[in-house]
């Protein structure tokens, strides 16, 4: 079995904590933001209007993120209302960050009349990318508690912090359990190769690769969370199954109805990320 030992808190002074998941958090967003910064103007987007819609989707990520964790954990926070409003304290769901996000940026690009589905559609691989690195965070930290499992692969946390954990969740810390996060980091790398090698430039029209990142995200999560201990909301389906499934009810017939496919040589009169941002230059034969 596998065992991870480490402290899930990097400083604890009272109400002001680090934590590993907290910390490869804002390194994922931080990657996010660069690699779009970097990413936009070969497509005519300044960076300069990437790092303001940034500011609106962190913003958006952050209320959405905390707003369907307090939903699913309701029964605690009806009686705990003022600390759903604590946005320093841990508990957050990653399908609101990614919503959140998504309503946050689009609503900024409106007012600033930039192309929203065009760049979404850059954002869409860095998304992945800052997941699977915020994924990291959560490996280190087992806060987001697994099924028992007696396979090889199977992790025992060591550290008393993260025992506790198990314990005030009714779950024995001496038992391996999936490392389902670890499941989640690898979709979302399959994922990235899937939207970056194979549909990253052949998709369109604007918006499309990012509804294809959606329903890819959305299909490897809703089977990985099989594995995962959390409250089920209808049959044996959690919260995040449920949102899971309404994202793939709304961009699979999205992308049927909408998506085309072409190769990156049939693309005329717009840049692209293939060809760092210059349209080619034609050549006559003799």
């Amino acid at each position: 079995m596998i065992e991870i030992g480490i402290n899930p808190y990097i400083f604890d002074f009272g109400p002001l904590t680090l934590s590993w998941h907290g910390l490869f958090s804002v390194v994922g967003i931080a990657l996010a933001v660069f690699l779009v910064g970097r990413w936009a103007p070969r497509q005519g987007i300044s960076s300069d209007a990437v790092y303001s819609v940034a500011v609106w989707a962190i913003i958006g990520g952050i209320i959405g993120a905390r707003l369907v964790h307090v939903i699913d954990e309701w029964g605690f926070y009806s009686d705990n209302l003022v600390r759903s409003l604590q946005f320093w304290r841990p508990g957050v769901a990653i399908w609101g960050g990614v919503l959140g996000g998504l309503a946050g940026g689009v609503l900024c690009a409106r007012i600033y009349k930039l192309p929203a589905g065009r760049l979404a559609d850059i954002t869409a691989p860095a998304m992945l990318l800052a997941q699977a690195v915020g994924r990291i965070g959560d490996i280190i930290n087992g806060e987001h508690f697994a099924k028992y499992t007696d396979h090889f692969w199977g992790v025992i946390y060591t550290h008393p912090s993260t025992q506790y954990l198990f314990l005030n969740n009714g779950l024995d810390p001496n038992i391996p359990t999936h490392p389902a996060v670890f499941y989640e980091l690898v979709w979302n790398l399959i994922a990235f190769a899937i939207i970056w090698w194979g549909l990253r430039g052949k998709i369109h029209p604007d918006g499309m690769l990012f509804a294809a990142y959606l329903a890819l995200y959305a299909f490897g999560r809703f089977f990985i969370l099989f594995f995962h201990t959390y409250r089920d909301w209808f049959g044996d389906l959690n919260e995040a199954q449920i949102i899971s499934l309404l994202v793939l009810l709304v961009t699979v017939p999205l992308l049927g109805y909408r998506a085309r496919f072409h190769s990156d040589g049939e693309k005329t009169g717009k840049t692209n990320l293939n060809n760092g941002g210059r349209p080619q230059r034609r050549t006559r034969s003799n």
